[in-house]
């Protein structure tokens, strides 16, 4: 059954999983589109389950080809439709793990997020990275913020939670905090 389609993928569901396909780019000559979806792929595997070991809840990756990757699907409710002060302190404390473990999501925001068995997970790690940059943690916290502004009311309560449970699992949750300030602020008179 098809779920999405995204810019860079598909999203099936087929045989109780989740089936994730790199679309080829027209655009881009054949040999290096297939080099690059098949880095991308191998990549967001990579960085997924490397999240998990940290103690980050992901999907359980199966399988990868080429420009697919076979993942468990996790049946829950997307954050961004049940979002409260509880959940978004229990999200500051999961990307706490995942900053601590040096990977940056990329493109964290509420929609990425399933609650499942009283867990939030993460999915999509499209465009995650490697990073131990207090600006690349920043970031990726500002996109949250704005998420929490653009899509849900109460956002300051909301952001203040998250920023609790985000100091509970990262040493370093102050400077970036901090910095997602002066992110905001640069954002303004761009």
């Amino acid at each position: 059954m098809f779920l999405a389609m995204g810019a860079e993928a598909t999203i099936e569901l087929r045989d109780g999983m989740i089936i994730k396909k790199r679309l080829p780019k027209g655009y881009r000559l054949k040999a290096l589109d297939s080099t690059i979806r098949q880095e991308r792929t191998r990549a967001e595997a990579r960085i997924i389950s490397e999240s998990r070991r940290r103690g980050v809840p992901t999907p359980i990756i199966y399988d990868i080809e080429d420009f697919e990757i076979t993942m468990e699907y996790i049946d829950g409710q997307k954050v961004r439709d049940i979002l409260t002060p509880d959940l978004s302190r229990r999200i500051g404390t999961v990307v706490g793990k995942l900053h601590s473990a040096g990977i940056i999501h990329g493109d964290l925001t509420t929609s990425n997020m399933i609650l499942h068995d009283d867990r939030v997970y993460l999915i999509d790690f499209g465009l995650a990275f490697h990073d131990n940059s207090v600006e690349a943690r920043g970031v990726d916290v500002h996109v949250l913020f704005q998420t929490f502004v653009s899509t849900h009311n109460d956002h300051e309560t909301m952001k203040a939670a998250f920023a609790q449970g985000y100091g509970q699992t990262f040493v370093d949750a102050g400077p970036v905090l901090e910095r997602v300030t002066e992110i905001k602020g640069r954002a303004r008179y761009a």
